[in-house]
């Protein structure tokens, strides 16, 4: 190295090797992180390790920084890492210290940073959808994840059916994002889509959301995107059923929910609801009218003509979305499956 010490900076630095930059990691980070390491290595990449070490002792501050900024960088890039709350971050300052790591990073290690990202509310859903469809699938979560649930049901429709799929995995399992990430995303959006606006740190995916975008999308894409998911993350699929409600589960209703639907239901509404309806979920509402009420909606049914399967799958979703609406309020128990969820 000392043969280079009349090159540029980042001539110099795009000259270390791997094993260099480790060994200035290692010396940064100290004795004791250093000896933990040591432990899992093989003696003879210990010895090189050593050498390695012994040379760069004096490496500039400047190159020592830029070891320090990559490692950050690389840890908080890792895919299993990506979403678990600045893991790169938390190591540098639980090793060096956060005075030591502040006065070597600077502010990338600030804790507490505001996470913002542009506003995606004014960008139509085709030019978001044409702008994310050669994006990486984890980018396109990132960003479906900060969209409202129609619009990210909308910009979803518009993928490719093989990528809904990953990317309902991948926003299924959001967790946290780091700042520094959110920045970067920031930057492209900009650069990409003229708009304004500012969003708060928050957990962004999980299991709930994707739930509640699959209940508003037609029965063949929820069946698609379902049918991928089971064959990549069984254990996933059947976390997204048990919060999605369809509208069969109307059997798993408490007759109080349903008479509280019945009261405030549009009956032509129902009658194009129950068009495909299967028979228990029809006995399930008849069993909770009167009788004339009943007598009149099943003559209603009889008389009704061919219908759009479009227009039954907006009706139906609407009344699922009335039955979720008094589950919140109080008014109507839905039972989702476990014994947590018996009624007594």
């Amino acid at each position: 190295m000392a043969e280079e010490q009349n090159l540029e900076p980042d001539v110099q630095y795009a000259l270390l090797s791997g094993q260099e930059k480790a060994a200035i990691l290692l010396s940064a980070l100290g004795p004791t992180t250093t000896k933990l390491i040591f432990k899992h290595m093989k003696d003879n990449d210990v010895k090189r390790m050593i050498n390695s070490m012994s040379t760069i002792s004096k490496s500039p501050i400047w190159m020592v920084k830029k070891v320090l900024e990559e490692f950050y960088s690389s840890i908080n890039e890792d895919s299993e890492l990506l979403f678990s709350e600045n893991k790169g971050r938390d190591f540098i300052l639980s090793t060096l210290g956060e005075d030591r790591a502040k006065q070597l990073l600077g502010q990338i290690v600030d804790v507490g940073s505001n996470n913002t990202l542009e506003s995606l509310e004014l960008v139509d859903t085709r030019t978001l959808a044409n702008f994310l469809i050669n994006e990486h699938p984890q980018t396109i979560a990132l960003i479906c994840a900060h969209l409202p649930v129609e619009k990210k049901v909308d910009v979803l429709r518009k993928l490719p059916e093989g990528l809904q799929a990953e990317v309902v995995l991948r926003v299924a399992n959001l967790d946290f994002v780091s700042p520094e990430l959110i920045a970067q995303l920031d930057d492209v959006l900009k650069t990409e889509l003229s708009t304004l606006g500012s969003i708060d740190t928050q957990q962004l995916g999980g299991v709930e959301p994707i739930a509640d975008m699959l209940n508003l999308m037609d029965k063949n894409s929820e069946k698609n995107i379902m049918a991928r998911v089971e064959e990549k993350d069984p254990e996933l699929a059947e976390e997204i059923r048990k919060l999605m409600f369809v509208f069969e589960d109307i059997c798993f209703v408490d007759d109080r929910g349903i008479q509280e639907l019945l009261k405030g239901v549009d009956n032509t509404k129902l009658v194009i609801a129950l068009k495909t309806a299967p028979d228990d979920v029809k006995a399930k509402l008849f069993k909770n009218m009167s009788n004339r009420a009943a007598t009149l909606l099943k003559e209603d049914l009889d008389a009704m003509g061919p219908t759009k399967i479009s227009d039954v799958e907006k009706a139906q979703q609407e009344i699922v979305q009335q039955l979720k609406d008094l589950e919140a309020k109080g008014k109507a128990l839905i039972s989702r499956g476990g014994e947590g969820d018996a009624f007594v």
